[in-house]
């Protein structure tokens, strides 16, 4: 006699249900009063913007007149402030947070260095090679790459695990 299982076989984990427009509001006031509360220790002014753009919060910190703000602009120091940041609000949401975090300009000057990186990786391609590797990146840094990439008319890729995880670009 054969007996089944009492329990269905495991399925792939559903796909997150996309923040509504309220919900990620709410994320960006957790946000703007977590990172209140690092800029008041810190003792750096600035001022905070909240924006929902493409199913993300966005949070801008500007410096005022005289400001400090350009002491945590660092593009490495912004993304360490941007992964505590989304563990705050996931603390107090119990929600994944796709919060995007931007310090006195730093995504704007990321976005014009990873173009460069991207001409760069374009220029070996036309000297021949037949595939260009980018460094390892976040997920936000990497669609900014694939972005540019197809502006310039390539193909790119994203491969690798993790950390690990890097752009490749090619021919189109």
């Amino acid at each position: 006699m054969t007996s089944t299982p009492d329990f269905a076989p495991t399925e792939a984990a559903p796909e997150r249900e996309p923040a509504t427009v309220e919900q990620l509001e709410q994320e960006g006031d957790i946000a703007a009063d977590f990172l209140e509360g690092l800029l008041d220790i810190a003792d750096i002014d600035g001022d905070l913007d909240l924006d929902v753009r493409a199913g993300r919060a966005y949070v801008s910190v500007e410096a005022p007149e005289g400001g400090s703000v350009s002491l945590i602009a660092d593009p490495d120091t912004v993304q360490a402030l941007q992964e505590i940041t989304r563990i705050a609000v996931q603390n107090r949401t119990g929600r994944f947070s796709r919060l995007i975090l931007d310090v006195g300009g730093s995504r704007n000057t990321r976005q014009a260095q990873l173009a460069t990186l991207v001409d760069r990786a374009i220029e070996r391609l036309e000297e021949g090679a037949s595939q260009a590797s980018l460094p390892a990146m976040s997920s936000y840094e990497r669609k900014l790459i694939h972005d540019i990439v197809a502006e310039r008319g390539f193909v790119s890729e994203s491969y690798g695990e993790g950390a690990d995880r890097h752009t490749v670009i090619r021919r189109g």
